[in-house]
């Protein structure tokens, strides 16, 4: 029996699953970590943790089904992330990761100052902001000389997998689009002078395209993983781009919209939209472009709730759909670890308005789910005023299992939305890639993966959000000045509480 496993190395878990020739998931395997977060605004990863634990999962999948006989290898990962290490293959330091980490405000404000906008947007697709991977680049030769003095080689989540596999040193085209200003998005290749510029004495990696393969499994590597020696190994993408490979949302006029611990929208066309509230990268296919997008909490907004009330998710589900539209007159701002699209704000702070003695857990679940919700509204409307043709939305990730909050979407936003049969996402994304690659003609993820529902808005709640949003819009700008104030006072604390 044929198969590929698939393994995406996500911001809190790894997932992998074992998937016959016809789509069909014969294993799933999860381990859970955490960042790290020793300063606010960092947010780190130890990267020996992605190969550990590729290696676990691809031995529980293997024992799982000991029969089956591994056609290639699917890998995918959270990024942009900055892994760097040393010549012997060594992390020189924890891995920066996307735009959640807001370190590097010091070397965009640099680097923008140095080449100007129009030639960092005309070169790379995008302004920098803390999703651009360049600048934390330049944060490591600033501020951790000593880790840079011994880097030689820059990788993501995908590619270190790849890489621990197979040996090869490579990198996709849209996670090198990311690693902004030092792509070239119009040529498809690193912009050599800023290379030198900003990243020396890195090597290049070479680039390829998500589904290429990227090498064999090595020996060693199959000793350690229980994959076959000689299997081939995908070059893989960031984990936004294979959970939209996963549902079929990678054509032109789709927007995938995946529900996790952040929310990422991704929407594909064939041109090569500019917008400095957006992100533009290259697709993970060839031929296509993305304007893309992320708000910096979700699924981890909704957990911190869970955590400081004591709670389950039913509880807090049935309470919130209870407490209704609105949440009995509550507004949230969900940016409780800065904003990445559309403000590019990483001083924004969470902000909740309307409170009274007479609001309950349920309200305030509510009122999250709802600024998620209008999150999602605002980067969408942002990329149809960039010229976007967004005809088709499709959901994917944990958060799609339930119904209230893919509704609340729907409502907020007045689009309906596909829900395929399988939405676990990236990992299933990386199976069906590697499968294409070793596949002759390769399979269509229609086939293996149909729509089953389609969740469409309530055409009498439009008033109300229509209202809602114009509110959520007013409270960022009357908070902003406030709450920047505190941000500030926040890394002035974190300084204080550094040890020398």
């Amino acid at each position: 029996m044929r198969c590929t496993i698939g393994v995406d190395i996500g911001t809190s878990s790894s997932k992998g699953v074992l998937v016959d020739a016809d789509g069909a998931i014969l294993a799933q395997a999860t381990r859970t970590h955490e960042v790290s977060r020793p300063r606010t605004g960092w947010v780190e990863m130890d990267g020996g943790i992605w190969w550990d634990e590729f290696v676990s999962l691809a031995r529980e999948l293997r024992a799982a089904v000991p029969d089956a006989e591994i056609a290639a290898v699917g890998v995918s990962g959270m990024g942009p992330c900055i892994l760097l290490v040393d010549a012997a293959g060594e992390p020189v330091r924890p891995a920066v990761l996307y735009g959640v980490d807001t370190r590097a405000g010091e070397q965009i404000a640099r680097m923008t100052a140095d080449l100007g906008v129009a030639e960092i947007t005309r070169v790379g697709g995008s302004v920098l902001t803390s999703q651009a991977a360049g600048p934390k680049i330049l944060w490591i030769h600033d501020e951790d000389p000593g880790a840079w003095e011994r880097a030689r080689r820059l990788f993501m989540p995908a590619s270190w997998l790849a890489h621990r596999l197979t040996g090869a040193y490579v990198l996709d085209h849209q996670s090198a689009s990311q690693v902004s200003p030092l792509y070239d998005i119009e040529h498809e290749r690193w912009h050599d002078e800023w290379w030198q510029r900003y990243a020396a004495p890195l090597e290049q990696p070479a680039l390829l395209w998500a589904g290429d393969v990227a090498g064999l499994v090595t020996a060693e590597a199959a000793l350690v993983t229980g994959i076959p020696e000689g299997t081939p190994v995908i070059a893989g993408t960031i984990d936004a781009w294979t959970e939209a490979v996963s549902v079929g949302a990678h054509g032109v006029g789709d927007l995938m919209l995946m529900y996790g611990t952040t929310m990422f929208l991704v929407a594909t066309g064939e041109e090569t939209l500019r917008t400095p509230s957006m992100w533009t990268t290259a697709g993970a296919l060839a031929g296509t472009r993305n304007l893309a997008g992320g708000l910096s909490t979700s699924g981890a907004l909704t957990a911190w709730l869970k955590d400081l009330t004591g709670s389950d998710y039913p509880e807090l589900l049935a309470e919130a759909e209870a407490s209704g539209p609105g949440a009995r007159g509550l507004v949230m701002l969900p940016y409780f670890a800065g904003e990445r699209t559309p403000i590019q704000d990483p001083d924004a702070r969470g902000v909740i308005a309307g409170l009274t003695l007479d609001h309950g857990r349920g309200d305030l679940y509510r009122a999250a789910l709802e600024a998620t919700a209008l999150g999602v509204r605002h980067n969408v409307q942002t990329m149809r005023d960039a010229g976007a043709d967004i005809r088709r939305i499709v959901a994917v990730g944990g958060g799609t299992q339930g119904r209230l909050w893919l509704q609340i979407v729907s409502d907020a936003t007045g689009l309906a939305q596909e829900v395929p049969q399988i939405t676990i996402g990236a990992s299933y994304g990386a199976a069906f890639l590697a499968a294409g690659a070793v596949t002759d003609p390769a399979p269509a993820i229609a086939d293996w993966n149909p729509v089953v529902t389609t969740i469409a808005p309530d055409p009498a709640l439009a008033s109300a959000y229509d209202a809602l949003f114009d509110r959520y819009l007013r409270l960022y700008a009357g908070t902003a000045e406030v709450v920047h104030e505190l941000a500030e006072q926040q890394r002035a604390d974190d300084e204080r509480e550094v040890p020398a």
